[in-house]
């Protein structure tokens, strides 16, 4: 299938690296205007001419910290200005923090809500508008399979992970009728740049693709997943070849999770 988003403008948050930068980077080549938004400057930098070299539409670099409202409300408005339009939102910022739950302090509950629900709250509740308007909207929530199978341990990351599933399914229904659809995708084990990180922090001789292949153990199929693979279910859900599909919660996990 040959996904089309020509005349669509996107955001896509957490895109500097990882699956948020497969996601701009498939979306772009697909023909969408494409905003990167993310924190670092430098870092995004590079992502934005990553993703420019097979871009088909425009691409911008946003820096942004989504745990801001003030940050979220300045960056919304910037990408307004230059493209005039948000069509897709893509909620992907975010990073899995967890621990033993009466370790899990006030201050921690409080920066992971913020960063993982609140963030894609605020940014939906800004586009919303303009997307009914034009009877024409996607917003994917990228979240974990800890949403719908969490585990000991897995706070406060289970728990905005399964708030944010619970937003989806309400924005899907209340968006329906204007033609926004809603929907979320669940991540399992896919090769990314928080792997690298817990690779080299393992200090061990074991190589990285040989760490890939023992987490792969564990997955049905036998493997990691591709940040590339992850992109292409998100391309398809922001394109009119989804018209039908909106308040679902779709795994892209070799069928790691227990629940479907």
């Amino acid at each position: 299938m040959d996904i089309k988003l020509d005349g669509r403008a996107a955001v896509v948050t957490g895109a500097s690296k990882g699956l948020g930068l497969a996601i701009a980077t498939r979306m772009a080549a697909s023909g969408a205007d494409v905003a990167l938004l993310a924190r670092r400057a430098d870092v995004l930098e590079a992502a934005r001419e990553a993703v420019s070299a097979t871009a088909r539409g425009r691409v911008l670099a946003v820096t942004c910290d989504v745990s801001s409202a003030k940050e979220i409300a300045r960056a919304y408005g910037e990408v307004m200005g230059k493209l005039g339009r948000v069509d897709i939102l893509v909620n992907n910022a975010g990073i899995s923090q967890t621990g033993a739950f009466t370790t899990i302090t006030d201050e921690v509950w409080q920066a992971d809500l913020d960063l993982k629900l609140f963030a894609a709250i605020r940014f939906a509740r800004l586009a919303w508008p303009q997307m009914a308007e034009r009877r024409w909207g996607r917003i994917i929530n990228v979240l974990n399979i800890g949403a719908k199978a969490p585990k000991p341990g897995g706070a406060p990351t289970a728990v905005s992970r399964a708030a944010g599933m619970a937003l989806t399914k309400v924005l899907a229904g209340e968006g329906a009728a204007h033609g926004i659809l809603v929907n979320s995708l669940h991540v399992g084990l896919i090769e990314s740049d928080q792997w690298v990180r817990r690779h080299a922090q393992q200090r061990t001789n074991q190589s990285y693709d040989d760490f890939l292949a023992e987490m792969g153990k564990r997955i049905p199929m036998g493997r990691v997943g591709t940040a590339e693979e992850f992109a292409n279910v998100a391309c398809f859900l922001a394109s009119d070849a989804a018209g039908y599909v909106t308040g679902t919660a779709i795994n892209v996990d070799g069928n790691l999770s227990p629940v479907v």
